[in-house]
């Protein structure tokens, strides 16, 4: 069996930054175990593979070692594999997945994706975090098995330097740590090495977290964010009430075939 993949690099301008995605359109979909496995084979943050469904597609992802149920960089990535090579001039995407209807509007170069929002709760520090992070945070909040960690400034999460072997022992899928940024509204980086992602370079999802928290702190609805991580990523934010909108520009690394 041959199989078409794309590699993108999603929240860049170029390529070598951002957050790269495989992407693997499919007529049919596979056996899971095939799917898990080619996510394992590419060894990137995130597989995505598509299924059209009527006007739309069916979106699932996953990671080296297990689906998730929403991811926002290969989501930004498949509408970019869709509108420049499988459907060229299409301007919105709709997705069906795990986590509902997902829309991509394109808008020139920048892709805005509309997400659920996921507005965090404040909480105590979980026993080890501390220890597992190198450095305590000034609040700390959660939404379902995300932790978010706030810090008071963009260099305390520079600083980090996180025991990842500790931190994948922690009962979160992932660990977001944000602060107030130097030139942008706040800045974050994201770490999930129970799921095979020891440091993720731009997060989608995560920013359905961060935008509510930081939309109210900061008494405004469009907000400009980086992930600062070693390739960094630039995000455009609205906060949309009940949704979030997540911007950004992608860029093609690579095509070619699976074969297996």
């Amino acid at each position: 069996m041959r199989l078409p993949i794309y590699q993108v690099d999603a929240f860049a301008s170029t390529v070598f930054a951002g957050n790269p995605a495989a992407i693997v359109p499919l007529e049919s979909w596979l056996p899971d175990a095939q799917m898990q496995a080619i996510a394992a084979e590419n060894n990137l943050a995130e597989t995505a593979f598509f299924v059209r469904d009527g006007e739309g597609w069916h979106l699932r992802w996953f990671t080296p070692t297990v689906e998730v149920d929403l991811c926002g960089h290969a989501t930004l990535a498949s509408a970019w594999v869709i509108a420049n090579r499988l459907a060229p001039g299409h301007e919105k995407m709709r997705f069906m997945s795990k986590s509902g209807p997902l829309e991509v509007t394109r808008n020139g170069e920048q892709y805005w994706l509309d997400f659920p929002t996921r507005p965090p709760e404040p909480c105590g520090i979980a026993p080890g975090l501390v220890e597992a992070l190198g450095r305590k945070p000034r609040d700390t909040l959660k939404w379902r098995d995300f932790m978010m960690c706030v810090f008071d400034a963009e260099a305390d999460v520079r600083a980090l330097g996180p025991d990842m072997a500790a931190l994948g022992k922690l009962p979160f899928f992932g660990v977001i740590a944000t602060a107030p940024g130097t030139g942008v509204d706040f800045v974050s980086r994201f770490f999930a090495p129970a799921v095979g992602i020891p440091e993720d370079p731009v997060t989608g999802g995560a920013h359905c977290v961060l935008i509510p928290y930081w939309a109210k702190r900061l008494g405004k609805t469009a907000l400009a964010a980086r992930q600062i991580s070693a390739r960094g990523g630039d995000v455009a934010c609205e906060d949309r009430g009940a949704r979030v909108g997540i911007g950004g520009r992608a860029v093609l690394y690579l095509e070619g075939t699976i074969t297996i």
